[in-house]
């Protein structure tokens, strides 16, 4: 149970995870109660032609640097173009991801040589995670919960109650700009090490699955970031018994996106009963 994670890459590997979880967890239940499933499948796109210049600039370390410049831009032009309802959220976002994507697809296209070391990007390395990488996804991390806890309260008011939160004062449009941009960083974190193909899974799943045993958001958020790390650790020895025991080829991010599904349909029952006892005491 703790030997596979005395070996380097595996110890990065769960240290990785533990990081997303505590950013996954809080912010997967603002993208919960706020619907924004869509958003979060956008953005993990639309840093894709950042991605493809960084890595043109600067090789496999500049892969931070420009998703994290695409993700910035994609949250604020998204902000901007759903503005005092300019366009609906879903066109949007539409409009961008098809045109950031494809723009990615074209750069990479251009330089067949970029296809292998780009095929990281849509599934992730989680086992190939560097001491670099988990220095850089602690300080998103830092930032990201820092700037969640400074406008928590006002997030939660904007998310049930966007007039009310307008005419209480807050300025809806910065507080929608902030909660893009701190869910484009967390792209950007867990981008690498599970890939753009199941990062979304982390952003809306956990909160989903929570929201079977609890109606608390704090609650929500603790319980989300529980269920990533358990998933975590679980799907990374998964995966290592699979493939040194078995001789079975289970990718880490997969196993781990996997299991974290598992716990959602595991706690589908639990939510069924909590609705059942309180229809039975409504009846009483």
């Amino acid at each position: 149970m703790i030997e596979p994670f005395t070996v380097p890459f595996m110890g990065r590997a769960l240290a990785e995870i533990a990081l997303l979880a505590l950013i996954c967890g809080p912010i997967s239940v603002f993208v919960f109660v706020r619907r924004l499933s869509f958003v979060s499948d956008a953005l993990t796109h639309t840093v894709f032609p950042g991605v493809v210049i960084g890595f043109a600039a600067a090789g496999i370390e500049g892969i931070f640097v420009g998703a994290l410049a695409a993700g910035v831009i994609t949250a604020v032009v998204l902000t901007v173009l759903t503005a005092r309802a300019r366009l609906s959220d879903d066109a949007a976002t539409a409009v961008l991801l098809t045109a950031m994507f494809s723009a990615g697809v074209v750069l990479v296209s251009r330089r067949s040589s970029y296809t292998s070391d780009l095929t990281s990007f849509l599934f992730g390395r989680l086992l190939t995670v560097t001491t670099r990488q988990l220095a850089e996804t602690a300080v998103l991390a830092v930032v990201i919960l820092a700037g969640l806890l400074l406008v928590a309260r006002a997030l939660v008011f904007r998310s049930f109650d966007p007039a009310g939160a307008a005419a209480a004062g807050f300025r809806v449009g910065w507080l929608d700009l902030w909660l893009n941009v701190l869910l484009a960083l967390v792209v950007v974190a867990a981008v690498r090490a599970v890939g753009t193909i199941l990062v979304v899974a982390l952003l809306i799943v956990p909160a989903a699955a929570a929201r079977m045993v609890t109606d608390r958001l704090a609650v929500m958020a603790g319980v989300g970031t529980l269920l990533v790390l358990a998933a975590g650790y679980a799907g990374l020895l998964v995966s290592w018994t699979a493939s040194l025991r078995y001789g079975v080829s289970l990718t880490s991010a997969s196993a781990v996106v996997l299991l974290l599904v598992l716990f959602y349909l595991l706690l589908i029952p639990v939510r069924w009963m909590r609705s059942r006892g309180v229809r039975h005491e409504l009846v009483r």
